[in-house]
């Protein structure tokens, strides 16, 4: 089930915690991809907290939120690119996206598969994708005072698992959101600490959210009927005369 639109936004923009998750989980997002200059970067979910560094340089970004979730202007005071979607048609034309961002998309999603196969249709040739998703063994997938305490909490396993059954190929992964999901002053103080402390300890156990950034699988056909296409192919000129020969 998803979460709404005002409650994501209330979390990330006028909460102190919501502030400290997106910069822990933005600071990776940077690091993955440091620049996006002349693509088209796409979100899905409420993925516009990790967008923003994209804005200046990116030929486009789109913002899509799914129909449940409901959608809000974004960014503040520049042209609006958030749309409001159906989960399994988003209005991106095939093969359009070269950086897609999923968060509080996927676990939230009563569709995990449709969702997998239009992030897949939409990414073109040479695309990557980053999917940002609770971790079933951190402390935020056990707490529902955050967004990531709402949907199916992965392992790194299962998440990957998922992935490569829908044409993705995991290329990276990491973390982030180590420090305890408290609104407490000593924790919010102290997040940046334990963000690098976590990476050295752990990248997957002890952080609240798992990332994994795929490539998309491209098969070359192949197969009995792909063989009989071919020799059908030189099928066709049996039965003409060669050069300067009469038929009999």
């Amino acid at each position: 089930m998803h979460l709404d639109v005002l409650d994501l936004r209330n979390f990330y923009y006028r909460t102190n915690l919501g502030r400290v998750a997106q910069r822990a989980i933005r600071d990776q997002v940077k690091q993955i991809w440091p620049e996006a200059k002349g693509q088209t970067v796409a979100g899905f979910g409420f993925a516009v907290p990790l967008l923003r560094p994209y804005l200046a340089d990116a030929r486009r970004v789109i913002a899509v939120m799914p129909g449940p979730q409901g959608v809000m202007p974004w960014p503040a005071g520049m042209a609006n690119v958030s749309v409001l979607s159906e989960e399994t048609q988003w209005p991106i034309p095939t093969g359009l996206v070269d950086k897609l961002v999923l968060m509080h998309g996927l676990e939230t999603s009563e569709q995990p598969s449709a969702v997998l196969e239009e992030a897949a249709r939409v990414l073109g040739p040479g695309g990557r994708a980053l999917f940002v998703v609770p971790n079933r063994s951190g402390l935020w997938a056990r707490r529902d005072a955050t967004p990531f305490g709402f949907g199916r909490p992965y392992s790194l396993g299962q998440l990957e698992a998922q992935l490569k059954r829908h044409g993705f190929q995991p290329e990276t992964h990491r973390a982030a959101l180590y420090a305890p999901p408290s609104q407490k002053r000593f924790w919010l103080k102290t997040s940046g600490m334990w963000e690098k402390a976590g990476r050295q300890v752990s990248s997957y156990y002890a952080g609240g959210v798992l990332m994994v950034e795929v490539s998309k699988q491209v098969y070359r056909p192949t197969g009995i009927g792909v063989e009989e296409k071919r020799r059908s192919r030189l099928n066709v000129l049996d039965g003409i005369p060669a050069a300067g020969v009469e038929p009999a």
